[in-house]
């Protein structure tokens, strides 16, 4: 049986009875023509199953463009997931060693041996509720958390639908799949006396504890800044770089996190004491240089933050807590969101809108108030325009009264 494309005159598949393979079980072989232009086969049982095959799976996806090389589907996951992680060598060098550690520690040992055609929906499904259980197939015991297994699903989805690209699959099986809900971080904003306190116990690192609660930078561009990075004059803080720790290769220096460079404002109080810290520094030294030099590693800020942290009855607080200190303080200052999404560094201010918009609640009333002066002044000016017999018409209450 021989089917012809009605477009192109092109045979796109047949089916013959083969003689070799008559009496034996899968006697009936399904033939056709891939878009390559190789004829390949299938062996059937039932001449049913084989008409099937050709009339659903291979005329639909010839015709469609889904057809998959069935040779090309057969490689192993571990094959194209170095592929895929060859691709990402231009990436951060902290986001390609969270690539790394993934496939190492959690997708590989469940995947790596497994034919790309073979992956099945359940069986994604399945190992993700087993990460959240158990911990996965090679570290038995606690689940994972809920970022590290949707971490590790991003992982497996992005390797599949590279395969989908590199025309080694049609469709990815990881699609739809039932995720872990992240809880919500409790955020930690801290008062200016708070502030104060932290960073008097924090002994040599006090001006950079203010920093970090002032201005809202991240650590890594913290560690990052340079003498010429700080204009004393302008008051004024240039952002353009980040370091941080990367496993294997120790603390990197790059670009910051959205590949952009910001500007951001210094009070005065920490102008004067930035002045006196950098007193005799050269151009290109460190602002916060660590103990044996270079970068300061996050460890030796811990230990004195942390213990400034305990002292202060403000157990659990992390050093990212003093960038959600520095937003609802400006926001308190009355500082608008897009104001605070610059200083931050936020891409957009949706973003900060999502993080922080719950700390504008109160500026309703403050708002309302404001409001309700406008009013008050334009009645009043309204009243002063009119003749007697307007203002006595609408005596009954039509205008704003002063209360």
């Amino acid at each position: 049986m021989t089917v012809v494309d009605p477009a192109t005159g092109e045979k796109l598949r047949k089916k013959v009875k083969s003689a070799e393979r008559h009496g034996k079980v899968k006697r009936w072989r399904a033939r056709y023509v891939d878009p390559n232009g190789v004829e390949r086969t299938a062996a059937f049982a039932v001449k049913a199953d084989a008409q099937r095959f050709l009339d659903g799976d291979v005329t639909t996806k010839v015709v469609s463009g889904t057809w998959v090389d069935p040779d090309r589907s057969a490689v192993l996951f571990a094959v194209v997931a170095e592929k895929w992680f060859a691709t990402k060598k231009l990436r951060k060098p902290k986001t390609v060693a969270g690539y790394r550690s993934l496939l190492d520690r959690l997708v590989i040992p469940r995947w790596g041996r497994t034919p790309l055609r073979d992956i099945e929906f359940e069986d994604v499904q399945a190992w993700v509720v087993t990460l959240s259980e158990s911990g996965g197939y090679r570290f038995k015991g606690q689940g994972l958390s809920a970022s590290r297994v949707i971490q590790a699903y991003q992982v497996l989805d992005q390797v599949l639908r590279f395969a989908i690209k590199a025309k080694r699959l049609a469709v990815n099986p990881a699609e739809e799949i039932d995720l872990p809900q992240k809880s919500p971080a409790e955020r930690r904003y801290l008062t200016h006396r708070q502030v104060l306190e932290v960073a008097l116990g924090s002994g040599r690192f006090r001006t950079l504890v203010f920093v970090l609660a002032y201005t809202g930078i991240r650590f890594g561009e913290a560690i990052a800044l340079r003498r010429s990075d700080v204009d004393l004059d302008r008051r004024r803080i240039m952002i353009s770089r980040s370091a941080t720790y990367v496993v294997g290769q120790g603390i990197v220096q790059t670009d910051t996190k959205n590949h952009t460079s910001r500007s951001v404002p210094v009070p005065r109080f920490l102008v004067d004491q930035l002045t006196s810290y950098l007193d005799g520094r050269d151009r290109e030294s460190l602002v916060f240089e660590g103990r044996h030099g270079g970068h300061l590693p996050l460890g030796e800020f811990r230990w004195a933050f942390d213990q400034a942290v305990s002292a202060t009855g403000l157990d659990g607080l992390v050093p990212h807590g003093l960038r959600h200190t520095a937003a609802s303080l400006a926001i308190s200052a009355g500082a608008n969101i897009k104001v605070v999404q610059k200083m931050l560094g936020h891409k957009t201010a949706t973003l900060t809108l999502d993080l922080y918009g719950h700390l504008f609640d109160d500026d309703l009333d403050p708002v309302a108030d404001a409001m309700h002066q406008g009013a008050l002044a334009a009645a009043d000016s309204l009243r002063t325009d009119m003749t007697a017999e307007e203002a006595d018409k609408h005596d009954n209450g039509d205008l704003p009264a002063v209360s």
